[in-house]
């Protein structure tokens, strides 16, 4: 819903700022006077293309900015990565008179084609120039499915989604199986040439160890034969040495307490130094070399390296790459299998796509007969009465259209509305045929037979009395206030019969200020309205006549 339209520099309105309430709002004003000027404002925050000739002369931009109602958009506008503030949306555009312009969304600056993208869910205008989704052959089949009550449809559309990715990937897998016979090749080889190493954690650093004590054995020996002799084999041994230390230092204990704590690191120190005696005595006689075994380590070492330049910086990564590899050839399988699953997956989705659009062809031929019908009623009474409407859907037969080829998101079938408004005309589309008037007056009958707008949208007609009057008038008045009962209404009238029944009623008006002329748009109380619409029931003298009738209609309008 359209909460705030305020508009600077457009045309002959200089500022304007205006609050739209719920329900049913009526803009009337003499011919001129402006009317038609806020549509078109409305109509730029729509996306509709900017001319400069829109700007107030003398000045060099002109802006028209609206505050939404719109409960749901916060996914939409995420959707572009654009803020989201509650349910307000802020519209705005700028034209500037060098030709240049902006648009924003909550501040955000968008592209004009982001505010036609979003329009659908702000406001639709019926009118001479702004027809919008009436005249669009590709939104009737949506009427005929609301009509019908319809709700195969999201599910079908599901379907076909679903079956088009599987033609798809079927097709990709058969362009693609040499490619992807390489691809498992390779993985064979690389996870192969891994597990035949038979590689260990830690493989690497023993092995590296071991070379480093073979090559060094010589070494190895002399030393720990050295210190196994300095530690316990020679005369003059430290261990031997070490337990003549102790006693004498047990001897200074008996004599001087302050040594007995020394004693106690007997018990640890004595143990260690045989312990590591005895290990450096093992030692040499583990340092006998096998023949070849240095070369088995160069060889080994030689073949890790190799496969850590391919696959991995160790052995755990280039264990961890051979996994990869054969969880991804599990994933894989053979490609015979995977394009025999893909045919079955797609027999099935086909034969499900085909049982859900039939049975949506056959509800939306069923009901076609009956909109027609109650399209042409509701035309009758807004003085329409020898307007023909039907329902063309193309292929004209269901047999005709379940050739796969054919087949669409939508079902298996399109639908157009053909319009005769004469006795002895043809049957065309309503984009050859209808006038403004005659437009908004059809989706007027629409909408009184069929949901045709999302709710929560503003729906705005222009001319929508264009070639009636009378009894006519306040019928198509009464519709306007039934739509208006769970959309707000914005409508442009010259009936007086109309304009009695607003919720709200602006009076547009134009006027001299100094050298120029400006148009002003104010919200009418009851003593206003009532001059408002004798006005518009007498001409430029309002009698008082003319104003006790326009009470009397007042009165009467009242829900």
């Amino acid at each position: 819903m359209l909460k705030l339209l305020r508009i600077n520099n457009i045309a002959l309105i200089p500022f304007l700022e205006l609050e739209l309430g719920s329900g049913l709002t009526l803009l009337t004003g003499e011919t001129g006077a402006g009317k038609s000027i806020l549509i078109d404002s409305l109509g730029l925050l729509l996306g509709r293309r900017a001319s400069t000739d829109l700007i107030r002369s003398g000045e060099d931009r002109a802006v028209v900015e609206a505050v939404v109602e719109w409960e749901n958009a916060g996914e939409r506008l995420e959707a572009h990565g654009l803020p989201v503030d509650g349910s307000e949306v802020v519209l705005r555009r700028e034209i500037q008179a060098s030709g240049k312009g902006r648009a924003t969304v909550n501040g955000a600056l968008v592209p004009v084609a982001l505010l036609r993208e979003l329009a659908p869910g702000v406001a639709v205008v019926h009118g001479q120039h702004e027809p919008q989704g009436l005249l669009d052959p590709a939104r009737h089949i949506d009427l005929v499915d609301r009509f019908a009550a319809a709700k195969e449809g999201p599910a079908l559309g599901r379907v076909y989604r679903e079956l088009r990715e599987v033609e798809s990937a079927l097709e990709r897998l058969r362009r693609d199986r040499r490619e992807a016979e390489r691809h498992r090749e390779m993985l064979e080889f690389q996870a192969g040439e891994i597990e035949a190493a038979a590689l260990a954690p830690e493989e690497e650093e023993h092995l590296r160890l071991e070379k480093a004590r073979l090559a060094n054995a010589g070494r190895l020996a002399e030393l720990s034969g050295e210190a196994y002799s300095l530690l316990y084999d020679d005369e003059a041994a430290a261990l031997g040495r070490l337990s003549q230390v102790f006693r004498r230092v047990e001897d200074l204990a008996a004599i001087d307490p302050e040594f007995r704590p020394h004693l106690e690191t007997r018990t640890t120190l004595v143990p260690q130094l045989e312990e590591l005696a005895l290990q450096l005595r093992g030692y040499q006689d583990r340092l006998e070399v096998a023949p070849g075994r240095l070369d088995e380590i160069e060889s080994r070492l030689a073949l890790i390296e190799r496969l850590e330049r391919k696959y991995g910086a160790s052995v755990e990564e280039v264990l961890a790459f051979a996994e990869e590899c054969r969880g991804e050839l599990a994933e894989l399988g053979s490609p015979e299998e995977q394009e025999t699953a893909l045919e079955e997956r797609r027999g099935e989705l086909a034969s499900r796509y085909l049982e859900q659009a039939r049975a949506l062809s056959r509800r939306r031929r069923a009901a076609a007969g009956e909109l027609q019908a109650a399209v042409e009623r509701e035309l009758a009474q807004l003085a329409m009465e020898h307007t023909r409407l039907r329902v063309a859907f193309d292929p004209e037969s269901t047999e005709d259209a379940e050739a796969p080829d054919r087949w669409t998101e939508r079902g298996l079938e399109r639908a157009e509305l053909l319009l005769s408004p004469n006795p002895g005309e043809d049957l065309r589309p309503l984009a050859r045929i209808a006038s403004g008037g005659e437009l908004s007056r059809i989706m007027l009958a629409l909408k009184s037979v069929v949901h045709a707008d999302t709710p929560g949208v503003t729906l705005v007609f222009d001319e929508v009395d264009a070639g009636i009057g009378g009894g006519v008038a306040e019928v198509v008045g009464r519709k306007l206030q039934a739509a208006a009962a769970d959309q707000q209404v914005l409508c442009v009238t010259h009936l007086p019969q109309i304009a009695a029944l607003a919720d709200h009623h602006i009076g547009v008006r134009k006027q001299a200020e100094g050298d120029r002329t400006i148009t002003t748009v104010e919200v009418l109380g009851r003593d206003e309205r009532v001059e408002e619409i004798a006005r518009m029931l007498g001409g430029e003298v309002v009698t008082d006549a003319a104003r006790r009738h326009a009470r009397e209609m007042l009165k009467h309008s009242l829900r």
